[in-house]
């Protein structure tokens, strides 16, 4: 998927709204867990309920491999799906990899090839020939971690270089030049709304993959204000918000209500940004 492309669901869909699979078994529905695949069955109800409202899905890779082999035949089941039903719908792998080039070869097989992802998670901090083989791929991504919403964000991230920029600052400007626009993202926390201004200093026409709204305590409106670009250049994930709002039968109904008060508040934003 291209950047236009995924510009146009946006504005198809009046959204920016990524939804996270963080799919635990602890805390699904218990009527899921009698089905022979509840993983799977509680992804595809909660993909069906909100696909209208959403433009990318984010399954979370380490609530797959705590299963093994039957977690990933259950990711594999849920990409299968949504490329099947919903070929619109952005696919983000979040597996935040990072390794040297011939495992990085591998991964972005895995990812690309194996198992059709639009895009991974990855981690910056080898350098460029840890990044290097997943931008090889036409019409791929990488999101690269750049500014995060954890507690511990500034133990590294924002140490200052002797040129007097921050790391995290430091790690979007190089890393801009490997790649572009169109094949190149960043994540960007929510609660870091303050820095979003200076993150599109170096990175203006980028998109930013954006975690950290409801459940962390990120403003939608501030990361909108300081955040948005030519191309709306969000996309705003929410994970525990949406797929756990209800612990019933009528699961998937309240995840679509969540779901459809975020991409309300999003149309808003767009329209009053002139999108």
């Amino acid at each position: 998927m291209t950047a236009d492309q995924l510009f146009e669901q946006i504005k198809i869909k009046e959204s920016f709204l990524c939804i996270g699979l963080d799919t635990d078994l602890s805390k699904i529905p218990q009527h899921i867990l009698a089905c022979d695949d509840p993983i799977f069955e509680f992804n595809k109800a909660i993909i069906d309920a909100t696909a209208d409202h959403v433009v990318a899905v984010k399954p979370n890779l380490a609530f797959y491999e705590v299963h093994g082999a039957a977690g990933w035949n259950s990711l594999s089941k849920t990409l299968k799906y949504i490329r099947s039903k919903y070929p619109e719908l952005f696919l983000i792998a979040d597996a935040k990899r990072g390794d040297i080039t011939s495992t990085a070869k591998m991964y972005a097989r895995t990812f690309f090839q194996t198992l059709d992802c639009d895009s991974i998670t990855i981690s910056p901090y080898m350098g460029k020939d840890s990044v290097a083989p997943f931008l090889e791929y036409a019409n791929k991504w990488v999101i690269l971690l750049a500014l995060t919403s954890n507690d511990s964000f500034s133990d590294f991230q924002m140490i200052e270089s002797t040129s007097g920029k921050k790391l995290f600052e430091e790690v979007i400007e190089k890393s801009s030049k490997w790649g572009n626009p169109d094949n190149t993202m960043y994540v960007v926390g929510a609660t870091r709304a303050e820095l979003f201004s200076d993150i599109r200093k170096v990175a203006p026409e980028h998109f930013l993959l954006v975690p950290g709204v409801g459940e962390q305590g990120g403003s939608l409106k501030e990361v909108a204000k300081y955040g948005l670009n030519s191309k709306c250049g969000l996309l705003v994930n929410s994970s525990r918000g949406i797929i756990y709002a209800d612990s019933t039968e009528r699961f998937a109904d309240a995840a679509k209500q969540k779901a459809m008060q975020l991409q309300k508040e999003m149309e808003q934003i767009l329209v009053t940004a002139g999108f």
